[in-house]
Order: C-alpha cells, then structure tokens, then sequence
C-alpha cells in the first residue's frame, strides 16, 4: 500500500491510500458490491482494473483531477472515486469508462484507492488476492488493450533505425507540403539511422 499526501487540500482529502491486489480471483462479487453500494450511496474506495494503468504517474494524474474537480465544485460524477475513473478514461462517457477501467469478472488484479482516510486493513476487505507493491504495475500492464481503448496507432514496434527514420523524413515531408510555410530546414538535426 502507498500514500500520497496532497498538502494543498485539506480535511481527509489530504492522504490518499492506493493498494494493488493481483491474483484475484473474485472481480465479479466485488463488482456486484461496487454496484449495490452505488446504489445505496455507499461507495468509499475506487475500484480500478490495474491492466490499463500504464504508470503510478498515470494513477496519480488522474486522483488529482478528480480533487481538484471536487474541491471547485466540478464532480462530473457522483463520487470522487467514480471521477478517478472517469479521469482516466479518454473519452467524457462515464458508463463506458467504468465499464473499461472498473473491475469486472475477469479482472485478475486490482487498484483500491482510498480518498477518505481508510487504512490498510479497509481497503482490501471483501478483495481476494494478494497485497502486491506498485513496482509490480508496470508487469501487469495490458500494452495491446491500453492502445485500443486510446486508440493509439504502435508504428514502433521494431528496432529497425533505417526503417524509423525514413518514417520520420516523411512524415517532416508531408508536414512541410500541408503549410506549415517559415520553418527552415535544419541540417543539425541529426535523425537515428
């Protein structure tokens, strides 16, 4: 489990608590909670599929703009739990983006962030698996997903400078044919390859 102390926000908000759980084996009954206690109004951690955080930057990004969204007034979501997930997400639909980063039946390792002063012994009640640092995120993470749910293009996958950096020199062509008139070409730029 990890703390990240957020000094410029007070009251609770002030730690928030992140613990990663891999090798669970029960996603489906903590989802089914996750909704039950939605319902009720009693949702107290975030709940975050741990195969589409690509780094504790990424984490720690989007648990700032769901503080700082509730500390203006600015909660697009009910919970500032909910709003971690929907900043995360790429898209402004928080039904998909719960259904994309929330935990599902298939989930086999969890990201619990609490933003209201549980410990560790709360944040992993009701999770079956193993309490794993974050170092391990970056083995967990899904690179083939995270670039469809981005809808990023992987043109790098290979080590073939040559083929890179002819790649680079036409894209710089075509760039310069769409108008982007004043730039000089620069001989001390130097390219791989």
């Amino acid at each position: 489990m990890e703390t990240y102390s957020f000094v410029q926000f007070g009251g609770p908000r002030r730690e928030v608590h992140v613990a990663l759980y891999t090798n669970v084996t029960n996603g489906g009954e903590v989802r089914r909670r996750i909704v039950e206690a939605g319902t009720a109004g009693g949702v107290k951690f975030g709940y975050i599929d741990a195969r589409l955080i690509t780094s504790r930057v990424h984490l720690q990004t989007a648990i700032y703009q769901a503080m700082l969204a509730e500390a203006q007034d600015g909660l697009r979501t009910r919970t500032v739990h909910s709003e971690v997930i929907w900043a995360l997400n790429p898209t402004n639909n928080i039904t998909e983006g719960l259904r994309r980063y929330g935990v599902s039946a298939e989930t086999s390792a969890v990201i619990v962030v609490s933003m209201d002063g549980a410990g560790e012994g709360q944040l992993g009640a009701g999770i079956a698996g193993t309490l794993t640092p974050l170092d391990a995120l970056h083995g967990l993470t899904d690179w083939a997903t995270v670039c469809k749910v981005r809808s990023i293009t992987v043109l790098l996958l290979s080590t073939d400078w040559p083929a890179v950096s002819q790649a680079g020199g036409l894209a710089q062509r075509r760039g310069d044919r769409r108008g982007h008139r004043g730039r000089k070409e620069r001989d001390d730029v130097m390219y791989p390859g």
